[in-house]
């Protein structure tokens, strides 16, 4: 089967010249880069049976830079992708870091989950304990609850509860009471049908979306963060789309942000976000890409936006 599988896809060559992978980038892309999920994890198996090697370690130490870290987020498991930048977003965690409220409330019940799991494989231990020992306060009382939830996926909606729970959003919120247990429960643990029924009753009801009114102190990092928590929640789209642009509009491209959701969005919803970047911005995504980033990289990158996942 090993052979075969370097047959069809046509890996012969890269895996002969594995000795000098940095001078192959464009094979590495031409590659992989057009691998769906399955067949990127056939690889990485056939590569470890074949040489004895992981294929993502002989990566790391032959490529470089912006364009290495593209291919590690691509090359892994999405379980394991999830791992990997929750891990690193507890290690490097500050207050306006978003990453792991971008985990909890993007993915589904069950790939939430399956991060979970890949975290104790990859690190012994619990995402949920890193992230009690690494966030404080209020950004602990919050992101705790996020990355245990499970919840449910139905389409199912209380309309009697969403108009209950959306007066209470807007109690609390009049009162300023952003840390409080049921406001923090409702985000936490409610269907993300039930919660987009809360808050578009709340915006009927009170006559402004919800995150215009988190929106009272605009340099207030945890307001900042339960923002994040409904637009991921509810608009995953124009959340991602504002992580790209920010990306990079800002002094210098956040090659971090841009990979991360470049790599994580591809087979999911990419397709969307680039149509919500050029109706927001007037220009495709994949010509801000191109203009913003150089060489293998930028090849990588336009490589994955096409993608056709979402």
């Amino acid at each position: 089967m090993g052979y075969l599988m370097i047959s069809e896809f046509g890996l012969s060559e890269l895996f002969n010249s594995r000795s000098g992978w940095g001078t192959n980038e464009g094979l590495i892309i031409s590659i992989l880069a057009h691998r769906n999920a399955a067949q990127r994890k056939l690889i990485r198996e056939t590569y470890a049976k074949t040489y004895g090697e992981d294929l993502l370690k002989v990566l790391d130490k032959e490529l470089t830079s912006d364009f290495e870290r593209l291919v590690h987020l691509w090359t892994l498991d999405s379980a394991e992708r999830d791992a990997f930048l929750a891990n690193e977003a507890t290690k490097k965690w500050t207050s306006s870091n978003q990453v792991l409220v971008e985990i909890a409330c993007t993915r589904s019940s069950e790939q939430l989950f399956s991060g979970r799991k890949a975290y104790h494989a990859l690190y012994k231990k619990s995402l949920e304990e890193d992230v009690a020992h690494h966030t404080t306060g209020d950004f602990r009382k919050l992101l705790l609850p996020l990355v245990s939830s499970y919840r449910y996926e139905g389409d199912e909606v209380n309309l009697t509860l969403a108009k209950t729970e959306a007066k209470l959003l807007h109690e609390k919120i009049s009162k300023k009471a952003y840390n409080d247990d049921d406001f923090i429960r409702i985000l936490a643990t409610r269907s993300r049908a039930q919660i987009t029924a809360t808050l578009n009753h709340y915006k009927d009801e009170f006559g402004k979306d919800i995150n215009k009114d988190l929106k009272a102190d605009p340099k207030d990092e945890f307001l900042a963060l339960l923002r994040a928590t409904v637009k991921c929640l509810i608009r995953p789209e124009k959340y991602f789309e504002k992580v790209v642009r920010l990306a990079i509009n800002r002094q210098g491209t956040d090659e971090g942000a841009l990979s991360r959701v470049v790599a994580t969005r591809s087979e999911v919803d990419l397709k969307i976000v680039a149509d919500e970047y050029q109706r927001r911005n007037s220009v495709p995504l994949e010509r801000a890409i191109v203009k913003d980033t150089t060489g293998d990289y930028e090849k990588m990158l336009v490589a994955l936006l096409g993608q056709d996942g979402a």
